[in-house]
């Protein structure tokens, strides 16, 4: 199972609480017939901190993360996040999940399209317009 989207903590959030448009669900159960979720490690720091309202959505929660690959902060994305920030105004969360895709060559799944539309290199895939 390769990788070839990085998850947005929105997309991941969505994904968990089954809040997607049934369409957008299928076509995520369809990536991950193929593709293994990754997220960055700012998205698995949001994920952490998420108050979950039962037992049972945290063991969902602490799941996903356990099956996703997690990028860390490798020198190339620090390097890559400060070039993004210089060019930008982005939250350095943002452009830390920015920087993880480019680097890594992932296409991004998002809500949050205005945060990275303008960054050259971050390919997007907004499931709720992709439909």
């Amino acid at each position: 199972m390769g990788v070839k989207y990085l998850w947005d903590t929105n997309t991941a959030i969505y994904y968990l609480q089954r809040q997607f448009p049934p369409a957008a669900e299928k076509m995520m159960d369809n990536l991950l017939k193929e593709f293994q979720p990754c997220i960055s490690v700012i998205t698995e720091i949001e994920l952490l901190c998420w108050k979950t309202p039962t037992q049972k959505d945290q063991e969902v929660l602490n799941n996903f993360i356990n099956d996703a690959l997690v990028i860390e902060l490798e020198r190339s994305i620090k390097l890559k996040t400060a070039d993004i920030r210089k060019l930008h105004k982005i939250k350095l969360p943002d452009a830390i999940i920015a920087a993880t895709a480019v680097v890594n060559g992932y296409t991004l799944l998002t809500r949050n399209v205005s945060d990275f539309k303008n960054i050259k290199g971050v390919n997007i895939v907004n499931l709720w317009e992709a439909i």
